[in-house]
Parts: C-alpha cells; sequence; structure tokens
C-alpha cells in the first residue's frame, strides 16, 4: 500500500513476502520498485483504514472503557485495575492478542506503565509486560526507532552515535533539551516511566455501569431483554445509594465475532427504576430500522448512565394530580424512545410581541416549568385575533391596489391565485424589538382580511406610516381556520 507524504509516494504497508524481501513501511516507492519491478501497490485508503480501526476500538471496549485512537493503526487502553478480571495482565494480553489474531488481524501489544514505553515494547518487543517502575531497565536496550520522533531528529541521534533509548538516557537533560527540545526530551523521560500523561478515551467514560459476560453467547430476545433489566436493577442500586438517577442510559452489545450495538435512551426525569429502563429500552430496540442482529450471540451486555442527576425525593399530598403528571411523563419518554426526542415537542410561550416568536418548540423531554404563562388574545366571545395556523416564514404577496394608505389591498395574489378583499380588520401595528437588533427592523401593519370565498387571511405591511406600499412590502403570515 502506497500513501503521499511529503510530496513523494511512500509505502504505508507491506505484506510478509515484501517484508521478506526487503521492503518496509516509510520507504520511497522509488526505491522500493528498484529493488523489485514488478512490485504491485495499491493507494492507502486511509478513510477507510480510519474506519476500521474505530470498529476494533470499540471492540476492545470490552477489556477497559478508556479507549484512545494512536493513529495511524494503534490503540491505546487504560487497563488499571481491569487486568485482575481476566486473571491477570499476561494473560489479559495474551487473550486481546489471540482475539484479534483469531479475526485476521496481525497484532503487536505491551502493557506498561507510561503510553510511550508500551508503544515502544509493543512494536519492538511484542507481547512483553513490564511492571510499573521497571520501564527504564525495559526499554534501554531498544533501538531510539522505538522513541517514535520525527525523521530528522533521529538521524541527528545516529550520527552522534546515539543508536538506544539507554544511550539516549545517559545523557544530560540541558544538552538534549538545548539540542533537540523540550517535546523530546519529555518524550524520553514518558518511555523511561518518569512521567505520564493520561490518555483521551473517544467515547467519554460514564457516570455508572454494569454489565454481564456470558460463558456462552446469547441470541434470544427474551434473554437479552432479562439481562437489560437484571443490569437496571444492579444499576438502580448503585444510583439509589448515591442519591442520583439517570437522565441518559447507553446499552452496549458485544458479539462474539467483533461487531459492536448500542442503542441510547434518554428521560424527562433522573430514574432508577429498573421496570421503566427496561420498558424504554424495549421501545428503542422495537423501533430500530434496522433491528438488533446478535449473529452468533452475544457475549457481553452493558448498560452504562452517560449522564446522572440529583434524585430529589418528592412529598406528595393526596390531593394533587402527581400520578398523571408521572404518566405523560413516562408516555413522553416511550415516545421519545421509539421517534426520538426531537420529535416529541412542547410548546412555551416566550416574552417577546413579535407573532413568529411568540412560542417556542422545544423537546418535551427538556421542557422546564415555564416561567411566562400564555397571554388571551381576544376575550369571550370575539373573533380570533391570531390565526390557527402561522406560516414558517411569511410569504410576499403581490399586491393590485391599495385605496387608503391604512387599508388592505382590494387584491392580492399569493400562492399563483387571486383574491378578492370583501372584509378587513386593521391596521394592528407592531414594531420591532430595536434592543436586540444591531440595526433597525420596519414596523409591521397587520390586517385581517375575508376574501370572496370566506377564507380568512393575516397579511401585513412592512414599513411606516406614509410608506409608498411595493409589492415586496406586503407579505401573508398565517390563515385562519
Amino acid at each position: 500500500m502506497v500513501t503521499k507524504n511529503a510530496n513523494a509516494l511512500r509505502l504505508s504497508a507491506v505484506d510478509r513476502k515484501a517484508t521478506s524481501l526487503g521492503l518496509s513501511a516509510g520507504m520511497p516507492l522509488a526505491n522500493a520498485r528498484a529493488m523489485l519491478p514488478t512490485l504491485k501497490v495499491m493507494t492507502a485508503n486511509e478513510p477507510a483504514d480510519l474506519k476500521l480501526l474505530e470498529r476494533i476500538a470499540d471492540w476492545c471496549d470490552r477489556f477497559s472503557p478508556l479507549v484512545a485512537l494512536d493513529s495511524p493503526r494503534g490503540l491505546l487502553l487504560d487497563i488499571s485495575g481491569a487486568a485482575h478480571l481476566y486473571g491477570g495482565e499476561q494473560a489479559m494480553l495474551d487473550r486481546i492478542r489471540a482475539l484479534l489474531l483469531n479475526q485476521g488481524f496481525a497484532v503487536r501489544g505491551a502493557i506498561a506503565g507510561t503510553i510511550v514505553s508500551a508503544r515502544a515494547l509493543a512494536h519492538y518487543k511484542d507481547g512483553s509486560v513490564v511492571p510499573s517502575g521497571d520501564e527504564a531497565s525495559a526499554t534501554a536496550p531498544l533501538a531510539i526507532e522505538a522513541l517514535n520522533l520525527d525523521p530528522i531528529t533521529t538521524h541527528a541521534l545516529r550520527r552522534a552515535g546515539l543508536k538506544t533509548i539507554g544511550q539516549v538516557a545517559k545523557r544530560k537533560r540541558n544538552e538534549l533539551n538545548a539540542r533537540f527540545g523540550a517535546a523530546m526530551v519529555a518524550t524520553l523521560d514518558s518511555a523511561l516511566g518518569r512521567i505520564e500523561t493520561p490518555i483521551s478515551p473517544r467515547v467519554p467514560i460514564p457516570d455508572y455501569m454494569a454489565e454481564r459476560r456470558f460463558a456462552e453467547p446469547v441470541v434470544t430476545e427474551a434473554i437479552i431483554l432479562e439481562t437489560l433489566q437484571s443490569l437496571a436493577s444492579s444499576l438502580g442500586e448503585i444510583l439509589t445509594d448515591r442519591g442520583e438517577g439517570a437522565r441518559r442510559l447507553e446499552a452496549a452489545f458485544f458479539r462474539s465475532d467483533g461487531a459492536v450495538s448500542r442503542i441510547a435512551i434518554e428521560t424527562g426525569h433522573p430514574t432508577r427504576d429498573a421496570a421503566i429502563i427496561k420498558r424504554l429500552l424495549g421501545e428503542k430496540l422495537d423501533a430500530l430500522a434496522d433491528p438488533l442482529d446478535p449473529g452468533f450471540g452475544f457475549d457481553l451486555i452493558r448498560l452504562c448512565a452517560t449522564r446522572a442527576e440529583r434524585a430529589q425525593a418528592s412529598a406528595i399530598d393526596f390531593d394533587t394530580r402527581e400520578n398523571e403528571k408521572r404518566e405523560i411523563a413516562f408516555l413522553i419518554d416511550r415516545l421519545a424512545a421509539r421517534f426520538g426526542s426531537h420529535r416529541i415537542l412542547s410548546f412555551q410561550a416566550n416574552d417577546t410581541h413579535i407573532p413568529e416568536a411568540a412560542a417556542l418548540a422545544v423537546p418535551a423531554q427538556y421542557a422546564e416549568f415555564p416561567r411566562i404563562s400564555w397571554q388571551a388574545t381576544r376575550n369571550g366571545g370575539e373573533a380570533p385575533r391570531r390565526p390557527l395556523r402561522l406560516f414558517e416564514r411569511p410569504e410576499p404577496v403581490k399586491v393590485v391596489r391599495v385605496d387608503l394608505p391604512d387599508s388592505p389591498p382590494a387584491q392580492l395574489r399569493s400562492r399563483r391565485v387571486w383574491h378578492e378583499t370583501v372584509l378587513a380588520e386593521g391596521p394592528e401595528r407592531i414594531a420591532m424589538e430595536w434592543w436586540r437588533h444591531q440595526r433597525a427592523q420596519p414596523t409591521r401593519d397587520y390586517f385581517r382580511v375575508e376574501d370572496e370565498e370566506g377564507r380568512r387571511f393575516w397579511l401585513y405591511r412592512e414599513g411606516i406610516e406614509g410608506r409608498e406600499t411595493c409589492q415586496e412590502s406586503w407579505f401573508m403570515h398565517g390563515a385562519f381556520a
């Protein structure tokens, strides 16, 4: 495989046969063809390689939730506190390597106390496990290429006779810092186990997590739902002890062949009820356009609370309608799990007199108690002052004539249809909110008009009194029922 690097084609990956013939990654393509004129090459597909690496990272999430990419073809796992689940660090490393080999990948791996030392050992001492504190002695005999420095620095070190990490480590830090910079010294100290920087995981760490591993992969829906309820109960106990409830939960299903599927649900209020969580997850599974495919079975199912909040206990009076509110909230959560939270909306009043901004549509799960109540715009028995249907954007209309300055048009054309004005009310002047705009906005004169067929519309003229009307100055903003 070849890729373009620094305006030159270089080998990015080679197979075993090419390696045995003296080729290696990073070699210029011209040099490789000089050695092997019949060499077959293909252009590397870097986006596809990255996508594959992310899939492997998802699979590695079963061993540790802290997984980071080490591009172009490496992964970093923080296994602190997780190795004992697999019989120790060596057993865990052997298992990961064996499973990846079974999937058809060539894999190298090592365990060490720092990122740089683990990366160096994985490339030059595959399968090694170095206890924390022994990184210096383990990496000292490795070639300086194991530090993964830039080619200029590596070449300069070799010209100075420093061919191993141990030889470089014996030099004084002020000399190295003055010649190669602080970044190179920091990389060296990390390889020797003196300093460490944490990894940046691909997925944020969940607040709480519960999982179940199976000796034999499971495929039936009944067992999957039962497992989810059991995990929800375990998660609920943890949340109860902490006095919190989950607002967003994610279920991850790890297939035995390496594929990973995830579903997520959200709730309007913090919850730790296992029955509610199971019901919402069941709704989500039923609503999937691509049903959950167990393949050869799931060997691990995990339930995470990715967002948790403080759950306040509330005292319920006998005269309140608390149960009805809870049922409505549960209905909203169910509909959101099936159709998406962005489709279940709640309308709330907004502190403005601009018609198109008087109401806000927000996801019902996140709708808070309204600070502003709805204001009545008409008295009892009076005709509606606002249309039932308000257009998303005011539509320009063509006006034929206006008899008086403060009167609506006698004829207008909207959506290719001519309307003759028979009755009209207005004007109702609405001034724009000058404090919210940098430039002055024109006022609007609204009219309620009725045509010869009894259809009623809400029109406005954009401008000020005395302004000469024109085709672009009249707009239709809504239609009455």
